[in-house]
């Protein structure tokens, strides 16, 4: 390497030719991803594409089986329990306990977490997803809408370098909605990544920076998102119109 040539950046998270396999179903296959600090990345694709696999990967919620999940340079296997602080999850699961308060859920969270001032990042965080008249209310009393908040609020309760989110929009109300998306622009300005997944790629392309697109569990593009609205989007949704498998 020449002198002048600065090293290369050590990416945060990465998968280095990951597969994972369901039995004879390839939900991820060959995969390469790098996610560095401060990025925005909109993961796009249709139905059974393999996005939400990709996500509990880097999210340590899924072991590959083949290739390797790494965090800061090293295996996340060897890095779980700093890889868990650095990372923020939303799924289609709200990993919230149903028979706990919206209030006694964060309180877990916080005290998983070690968090230093709990009631005053607990207080911020119902204020934000609009929760101050729930917070005694068990969670499986919610409606999915309201889950939705009290998820996202767990996820961002520890202030997580990388935030994942897969379809955080679902089942949210308009006003949650903006505030998520004024986050999601937020983050990366402070240094702090967003991956995340939509099937409405109008309102990803808005946010994301970043575009990767999968289909049949391959990465098939990787780069600026600018000016691939028309040809991504378009021949994305006319696969998914072909394919209504549930998302593996």
């Amino acid at each position: 390497m020449p002198p002048d040539t600065p090293p290369p950046v050590r990416a945060g998270l990465e998968l280095r030719n990951v597969s994972k396999y369901y039995g004879d179903l390839a939900a991820l296959v060959g995969a390469q991803l790098r996610v560095g600090p401060g990025e925005s990345i909109l993961l796009y694709g249709p139905n059974g594409a393999g996005k939400t696999t990709l996500l509990r990967l880097l999210a340590t919620l899924a072991r590959p089986s083949e290739g390797e999940v790494v965090f800061e340079g090293r295996d996340i296997r060897q890095h779980a329990a700093a890889a868990k602080a650095a990372i923020g999850f939303v799924s289609h699961s709200t990993f919230l306990y149903g028979d706990l308060t919206v209030r006694e859920n964060l309180e877990f969270f916080g005290t998983l977490f070690s968090l230093p001032e709990p009631e005053k990042k607990i207080a911020a965080a119902l204020e934000l997803f609009t929760l101050g008249d729930r917070v005694h209310t068990p969670v499986r009393k919610l409606s999915r809408g309201l889950q939705q908040r009290v998820a996202l609020a767990r996820a961002l309760l520890h202030e997580p370098t990388f935030l994942l989110l897969d379809e955080p929009f679902t089942g949210l109300d308009a006003a949650t909605v903006a505030t998520l998306e004024s986050l999601m622009r937020q983050l990366p300005g402070e240094g702090r990544t967003v991956v995340f997944s939509t099937h409405d790629f109008a309102r990803g392309a808005a946010l994301a920076r970043r575009l990767v697109t999968l289909e049949a569990g391959r990465i098939r593009y990787d780069g600026p998102v600018e000016g691939r609205s028309q040809d991504s989007g378009v021949r994305i949704q006319e696969s998914e119109g072909r394919s209504r498998k549930s998302e593996i």
